[in-house]
C-alpha cells in the first residue's frame, strides 16, 4: 500500500475494546505477580512502583522543582534536569486537584496513558494491517518482558501514547494534531526527537508526492507545515531552557546528560560491556543472552523494512532503536528504552494473526505468565534504574 492509499483508508475502531481488555488483564496479572513476590520479601509493590529510581526523581521536580542534585565520590553529577518535564507536570498537577500525593497520580497517570498507549498501537496497526493483527500488536506490546515498566511511574508509557497517536495523525493526515502530540512527546523524553523525525520525514515525503502530482491544495500544505513547525517545539523549548539555566547554551543538556555518563557514542560503550562478558565462563552466558536480544533487535528492524511498513513508523522505530542500542548510559535500562519502539513488534503481530487463535492464545498465554512472572522479580532486584 502507498502513504496516500493508508492515508485515506478508513478508521478502524471495533476491534479496540478487546484489544485494550486484553492489554489490562495482561497488566493486571503483573501487578498480582509484583504483590505475591514482593509480599514473600517483605516488601512494598507500591514502593517498588512509584518511589523508587526514575520514579523518586520525576516526584521531587514536581514537588520541589528544579535544582537538586547529587553530587557522587568519583565526580559525576547527578542533577533533575535531566528529567523532562511533562510527567512531573501531571504529577503535580494531579496532586493539587486531587487527595493523591505526587507518587500516587505518577501511578496513576501511568495506568492512564498505558492503556491509551495500548489504544494507540492499536490504531497504528489496524491502519496498517487490519483489526486482527491490532489485537496481537498491543498484547505483545503488553506481554514484553519489561511490561511491568508500563505500570511504574515512569514516563515510558506516557511517551508511547503520544507517540503512538501522533503517528496515527500522521498516517491519516492530520498533521496539525502531528505536530502537537509530538511536541508533547518531546517534552516527555529525549527520544521524543525520534516522533519529529517521524512526522518531518512524512512531511518530506507528501510535499514531493504532492510536487509530482500537482494536486492538493494551499489548506492541506499549510496544515502539513503548522504541524512540522509545532512538532519539535517541546524538544526544543527545553532543551534550550536548560541551557539557559545552565549557562551551557546550546550543549547546556549535554553536559546535564554527561554528569550522568550518558551520551552517544555509536554504540561503542555497549559493545566493550558485552564483550567484557565473555571474560569469564559463567558471564559468557549473559554475553550471549545480550547478543541473541541485539540479534533479534536488529532482525526485526530489517524485517519491519522488508515488510514495507509505512515511512513515518520505519524512521520512529529505527531512532528510537538507534538511541537506545547506540547510547552510552546504564546498560542494564536499554530493555527499558527499547519498550516505545512498538512498530517493531508488528511483524510479530502479522505472524500470530495468521495463526489459529487457540494456538496465538496459548502462545501469548505462556509468555504473559514469564512476562509477569520476570517483571516481579527483576522490580524486587536490580530493577530499571
Amino acid at each position: 500500500m502507498t502513504d496516500l492509499a493508508l492515508r485515506t483508508a478508513p478508521t478502524r475502531t471495533e476491534g479496540r475494546l478487546p484489544a485494550l481488555l486484553g492489554y489490562a488483564a495482561v497488566r493486571a496479572l503483573g501487578l498480582l505477580a509484583l504483590a505475591l513476590v514482593s509480599g514473600a520479601r517483605g516488601a512494598d509493590p507500591r514502593t517498588l512502583l512509584s518511589a523508587r529510581w526514575d520514579s523518586l526523581w520525576y516526584t521531587r521536580v514536581a514537588e520541589l522543582g528544579y535544582g537538586y542534585e547529587v553530587r557522587l565520590p568519583n565526580g559525576d553529577v547527578h542533577s533533575d534536569l535531566a528529567f523532562f518535564p511533562l510527567l512531573p507536570w501531571l504529577e503535580r498537577l494531579g496532586a493539587a486537584l486531587t487527595p493523591l500525593s505526587s507518587a500516587d497520580t505518577g501511578l496513576l497517570v501511568s495506568a492512564l496513558a498505558s492503556l491509551a498507549a495500548a489504544a494507540g498501537i492499536h490504531a497504528v496497526t489496524a491502519h496498517v494491517y487490519g483489526d486482527r493483527a491490532a489485537l496481537y500488536a498491543v498484547l505483545l506490546w503488553a506481554v514484553l518482558p519489561v511490561g511491568i515498566v508500563q505500570s511504574m511511574a515512569y514516563s515510558e508509557s506516557l511517551f508511547t501514547a503520544l507517540a503512538a497517536w501522533s503517528l496515527y495523525a500522521v498516517l491519516t493526515g492530520r498533521w496539525v494534531g502531528a505536530g502537537v502530540l509530538a511536541l508533547l512527546a518531546g517534552l516527555t523524553r529525549p527520544v521524543g526527537l525520534a516522533v519529529v523525525a517521524a512526522v518531518w520525514a512524512a512531511a518530506v515525503r507528501e510535499h514531493l508526492r504532492e510536487r509530482r502530482e500537482a494536486g492538493a491544495g494551499l489548506r492541506a500544505g499549510a496544515a502539513r507545515l503548522l504541524g512540522v513547525v509545532l512538532a519539535p517545539l517541546g524538544t526544543a523549548g527545553y532543551v534550550l531552557w536548560v541551557g539557559h539555566r545552565t549557562g551551557g547554551g546550546l550543549f547546556g543538556y549535554l553536559d546535564v546528560q554527561a554528569g550522568w555518563r550518558n551520551g552517544f557514542d555509536g554504540g561503542y560503550a555497549f559493545a566493550r560491556f558485552v564483550g567484557a562478558k565473555f571474560a569469564s565462563f559463567p558471564s559468557a552466558l549473559a554475553g550471549l543472552g545480550l547478543l541473541a536480544g541485539v540479534a533479534l533487535v536488529v532482525w526485526l528492524c530489517v524485517t519491519c523494512v522488508r515488510q514495507c511498513q509505512p515511512l513515518p513508523l520505519l524512521v520512529y522505530a529505527g531512532a528510537v532503536t538507534a538511541l537506545a542500542l547506540c547510547a552510552s548510559s546504564y546498560f542494564g535500562s536499554k530493555p527499558r528504552l527499547l519498550l516505545p519502539a512498538f512498530p517493531l513488534l508488528l511483524p510479530l503481530a502479522r505472524a500470530l494473526a495468521g495463526w489459529r487463535p487457540r494456538r496465538s492464545a496459548a502462545v501469548l498465554g505462556v509468555v504473559a505468565v514469564a512476562s509477569a512472572v520476570y517483571g516481579a522479580v527483576w522490580l524486587n532486584g536490580s530493577g530499571p534504574p
